[in-house]
């Protein structure tokens, strides 16, 4: 019988993931396994909203500040580092914690990912430079044209999985979903997922509030210290592509901000809506104290 736990805190941006990991961590003295696609970067820190100084050096997190924006982070990476890093964990500790809204990444170490052959390098940057040139929308046809099957059941809004599967149809000749047999892995733990959700106003609110308190951090410098680097992929994300815009002189600073907000709001329904698809989740409401918090997670167990 698995004797081994690991919580696994989900849900959509600023509803208190990180809060409440801590809580965990501190309560079972473990570590914490980050699931953010973007706190692995050392070059981006506000706007990616990493947990405090104090509290990494209160508690050891794994994939923050792991990686530079020049290297290329991906699921299948995330997938290998979290196994490690959790057999890592568990030689110490009979619980550990991942927390974090990227859901492919989850979905990865919980359920194992398929190999996807290595691309052409000269046929990626050939639809990134299109795509750059010309638009999601031209990107939105090619996929359509080229590999319908992920194009009728794929993320046909994020231009990072369209870029993903072209590469794949135009390198192999095969669609990427021939790739995702979705083969579960067995682990030699158990997988406790908690989601939380809060009402859409207070979600509204706190991301609202987050943005501010950025902008008041330093943000916009942030930004501006990575102008030389706005062409890679990895900036091309929420927070950072707004500021682009006004530093590059096409928004006031008063509109990026308000479209930081609005486009917050948007990646945080995508979040909810991709987690409320997985039927092993519980969810709480983070409304809730830190002690009732963790009791109810000792139920699950």
């Amino acid at each position: 019988m698995k004797n081994k736990y690991c919580f696994v805190i989900v849900g959509a941006t600023a509803a208190g993931k990180t809060y409440f990991a801590i809580q965990l961590a501190r309560h079972f003295n473990t570590q914490i396994i980050s699931a953010d696609s973007r706190q692995c970067y050392k070059e981006l820190n506000i706007g990616v909203a990493k947990p405090s100084p104090h509290n990494l050096e209160e508690i050891k997190h794994y994939f923050i500040n792991t990686h530079s924006i020049q290297q290329q982070v991906n699921a299948k990476l995330f997938e290998t580092y979290a196994n490690d890093a959790a057999d890592i964990i568990f030689k110490e500790n009979n619980v550990t914690v991942m927390a974090g809204g990227t859901g492919l990444y989850i979905n990865a170490f919980c359920n194992g990912i398929d190999e996807i052959p290595v691309i052409n390098e000269d046929i990626k940057n050939n639809i990134i430079s299109n795509f750059e040139l010309k638009g999601i929308e031209w990107l939105q046809n090619q996929v359509k044209k080229e590999d319908p099957v992920y194009f009728e059941k794929g993320e046909t809004k994020n231009p990072q999985r369209l870029m993903r599967a072209l590469e794949v149809k135009r390198s192999t000749g095969r669609s990427i979903t021939e790739y995702q047999k979705k083969q579960k892995k067995e682990k030699s733990f158990n997988i406790i997922k908690i989601g939380l959700e809060l009402p859409k106003e207070q979600l509204h609110k706190n991301i609202d509030n987050r943005v501010d308190a950025m902008m008041r951090q330093g943000l916009l410098d942030e930004v501006r210290s990575l102008l030389p680097y706005q062409h890679l992929n990895t900036l091309n994300t929420v927070g950072y592509r707004e500021l682009f815009t006004h530093l590059n002189g096409e928004d006031s600073l008063n509109e990026s901000v308000d479209k930081i907000k609005l486009n917050t709001r948007h990646y945080a329904k995508r979040q909810l809506t991709w987690f409320k698809k997985d039927k092993e989740i519980k969810w709480i409401d983070p409304s809730t104290d830190s002690e009732s918090f963790i009791n109810t997670c000792l139920a699950f167990i």
